[in-house]
């Protein structure tokens, strides 16, 4: 088949698991032969990244809807693309206010990451104007059908990891910003959380029903008012850690006892693929996607997403447990290994991106589907 044109874009471009899909999912889209281009905001993370690999990035003013409307536009009337794929709110906003101006004649895929929490028209008229809209997970998805959108043009394309920058050796300044901050902390068990500003508060409250003396480590995340009295209230044998961001977090995860993300809005969670690609047992809310990369005792622990003893509960059990936490570390690394790999679903995601070009081509419309084919018995947690 033919190579298409591709226009990604994305408002975001911070230190995120967000950032590293869109960056993974380029890469993995041109190895596959296609021309990749990716609008995104100059001067982040993913701008450096993108540059590193020589990436074609065009100036795009992401600081307000109008400007980006505007740039956007210029940019469709100079260059031919075949799919455009917004992956942030303002770019789908974007993107949707020029289709209704009929200056977007490419086809539009929206990609979905995050459990949605848009306002009821805004999300019809986006869902209705794409051509095709990408979820992460089975859980954004059923997310989107509870709010209406329609489901003919809704697909699911799971995740997938980028395993050789999972693999490849840290650079020494990150392996060395790890052992100076991880090592000191080796008389505890290490709870590492790598995410923004989610729900740290219920690892917080959790920690003072926990008897095992615990290192909790927050990488992405500064202290803030709200964690603070949290933090004081924490017995003697607690300590909390806090290290903002963090460009460079995989070093981490090998000094952790336990991967911990309390979070309810994950469409499909980098951070945890990178845990348990790495071999790192990990513990995570049950809500949005984790329970789909996620078996009870086989591949990790879930807890309730507001409950902190239950959350305790489940953390004093891992922790006194090396022998489960080997076994669903190691259970966890082979399928994510497996199942998981951005080269299926770069192909995933080209499959849709055909069928919605046919259909903004003048074919029928494509029927809804779950492109991913990885394992389907996770969604019940």
């Amino acid at each position: 088949m033919s190579p298409l044109s591709v226009l990604l874009l994305s408002e975001g471009g911070h230190v995120a698991g967000s950032t590293m899909s869109v960056f993974s999912l380029a890469t993995h889209l041109r190895e596959r032969g296609h021309e990749v281009t990716v609008g995104r905001a100059p001067g982040l993370l993913l701008d450096e990244q993108l540059n590193a690999r020589g990436f074609p990035c065009p100036d795009l003013d992401f600081t307000s809807l109008q400007r980006l409307t505007g740039s956007l536009r210029a940019l469709l009337a100079r260059s031919a693309f075949d799919i455009v794929n917004p992956q942030a709110t303002r770019d789908r906003r974007a993107c949707t206010m020029l289709r209704w101006q009929g200056a977007l004649a490419p086809a539009l895929v929206a990609t979905r990451r995050t459990m949605p929490l848009t306002w009821f028209p805004e999300l019809m008229a986006v869902g209705y104007t794409a051509d095709a809209t990408i979820a992460v997970s089975d859980a954004v998805r059923e997310g989107l059908l509870r709010r209406g959108h329609p489901n003919r043009r809704l697909h699911v394309v799971r995740n997938g990891i980028m395993l050789d920058r999972v693999d490849q050796t840290p650079s020494a300044a990150a392996a060395a910003f790890a052992a100076n901050v991880m090592e000191p902390l080796e008389s505890h068990a290490v709870l590492l959380t790598v995410a923004r500003r989610k729900d740290q508060d219920i690892l917080l409250r959790a920690l003072p029903h926990v008897s095992t003396p615990v290192a909790a480590v927050f990488a992405g995340i500064e202290m803030d008012a709200t964690l603070q009295p949290l933090v004081d209230a924490l017995p003697p044998r607690h300590r909390a850690v806090f290290l903002g961001t963090v460009p460079e977090p995989l070093p981490l995860y090998r000094y952790a006892t336990l991967v911990t993300l309390p979070s309810r809005i994950e469409g499909l969670s980098q951070a945890l693929l990178e845990a348990m690609a790495l071999g790192a047992p990990v513990l995570a809310s049950r809500a949005g996607g984790n329970p789909e990369l996620i078996r009870p005792d086989h591949t990790g622990w879930l807890a309730p997403p507001t409950d902190p003893m239950a959350w305790a509960a489940t953390i004093e059990r891992a922790l006194t447990d090396q022998a489960a936490r080997q076994r669903v570390a190691a259970n966890a690394r082979r399928e994510i290994r497996t199942e998981f790999t951005l080269p299926r679903t770069a192909e995933r995601t080209e499959a849709v991106y055909r069928q919605a070009l046919t259909e903004r081509r003048g074919g029928a419309w494509p029927r809804a589907s779950h492109q991913d084919a990885g394992p389907q018995d996770h969604a019940g947690g």
